[in-house]
């Protein structure tokens, strides 16, 4: 009953939206989707390589290693923002 969307049910969504935030907003709220999502993508990419290159065994000690170095965030191409350092979380639950 619900799952079945035609094409008169789109059209009918879509004049919805552009009634609801006007078709001046729409392409500043798609840009920014688009953003949200290359940020995304590319930390979880980061994250990914990241596990994957310094994996160690859980409950390991750190025996006195420098922690790792500050991450910084690169704007998207395009974004009049600049680059801006990430902090870490730290495991807190380490005894």
């Amino acid at each position: 009953m619900f799952g079945r969307l035609g094409a008169p049910e789109i059209i009918l969504i879509l004049v919805v939206v552009i009634l609801l935030f006007g078709a001046k907003k729409l392409p500043d709220m798609a840009r920014s989707l688009g953003k949200s999502a290359r940020i995304l993508k590319s930390e979880a990419k980061a994250m990914k390589e990241e596990g994957s290159s310094t994996a160690t065994p859980a409950g390991s000690p750190n025996n006195g290693e420098q922690p790792p170095a500050q991450r910084t965030i690169q704007a998207a191409p395009g974004d009049v923002t600049s680059s801006r350092p990430v902090n870490e979380p730290t495991d807190t639950t380490k005894a």
